[in-house]
C-alpha cells in the first residue's frame, strides 16, 4: 500500500493456478531467493509506459 511498483498490464488473460491474470508485476530475486519488487526511483504518474 502507498507505494508505486513496476508492472505490465493488458496482457492476454492467462490462467495462473486458480485465477486468471492479465498483469505481470516485475521484481528480482535477492541472494535468499526473496522477491524484491521493482519501483521507480522518483514518483511518477500511475499508468505511464515502461521504456
Amino acid at each position: 500500500m502507498n507505494r508505486q511498483i513496476i508492472a505490465v498490464v493488458n496482457f492476454p488473460p492467462k490462467q495462473i493456478a486458480d485465477f486468471i491474470s492479465e498483469c505481470l508485476v516485475l521484481g528480482v530475486y535477492d541472494e535468499n531467493n526473496a522477491v524484491i519488487l521493482l519501483q521507480p526511483e522518483r514518483n511518477t504518474k500511475n499508468g505511464m509506459k515502461i521504456g
